[in-house]
């Protein structure tokens, strides 16, 4: 039953009101048959969203029935124009991140080469290489790194991404966790490389160059992320 003051029609157009401005609020985050993952912090009792938008076409639709519908009730879209604080330095970040991507490839085999002053290594050489230091580059080393959590920072540039641009925007971060964490696992298994049964310095440069080619693809993935939000490398 309806409250005596209120006519059908005047709840179902609240009920409206209230489910437009809901889905504005949470910045698209409830778009039908989209992949969410959801992480809690039963601390907080927060959430955070990764949301990959693999069919461009029921996206659209679906958001475009959204617009419809604050359209109809008058309620006002979000304005994407203004950068926060924590955006602004998200975005100096990826910029510092990738910068530092590339430095690391134009000096690989000096960055991944280490030399023992006053020892030998156990093949009797005074230096070796290893890509124990993509882990450091990639933000996995310290949390002050320009790259540590890095796809956490990009989704929450994700309402700065112009709408013809989304697909590409959510491949590229997902492109980039991959390969960043492909690149720091061949890392900490080099380490293990000469020490393994079977294993020597083929199977470390083995381990190195894949480590380079997923650095090559993280730094490649940055860049599409610092073109689409138009920033400057």
């Amino acid at each position: 039953s309806f409250p005596l003051t209120m006519t059908k029609t005047t709840f179902y157009y609240a009920l409206l009101l209230a489910l437009c401005q809901a889905s504005v609020s949470s910045a698209w985050v409830t778009v039908a048959n989209n992949n969410v993952n959801l992480s809690y912090n039963k601390q907080a009792q927060s959430f955070e969203t990764k949301l990959y938008a693999q069919d461009r076409r029921h996206f659209v639709t679906s958001s475009l029935s959204i617009i419809g519908s604050c359209a109809l009730t008058g309620t006002p879209l979000p304005s994407h124009a203004a950068t926060s604080p924590q955006q602004q330095k998200d975005k100096d970040n990826i910029v510092k991140g990738y910068n530092r991507l590339q430095y690391l490839l134009d000096n690989w085999v000096d960055k991944t080469t280490v030399c023992k002053i006053g020892q030998e290594t156990t093949f009797g050489d005074k230096c070796e290489r290893t890509p124990v230091v993509v882990m450091e580059y990639l933000g996995f080393k310290s949390t002050s790194d320009p790259l540590f959590k890095a796809d956490t920072a990009m989704l929450r540039l994700k309402d700065l991404v112009p709408s013809d641009r989304e697909v590409d925007f959510y491949d590229a971060v997902d492109a980039f966790a991959q390969n960043a964490e492909e690149a720091s696992s061949m890392a900490f298994v080099s380490s293990w490389g000469e020490a393994n049964p079977g294993g020597g310095k083929d199977r470390v440069a083995l381990f190195i160059e894949r480590a380079k080619n997923n650095v090559i693809a993280s730094r490649d993935a940055l860049k599409t992320i610092i073109d689409i939000l138009d920033l400057k490398a």
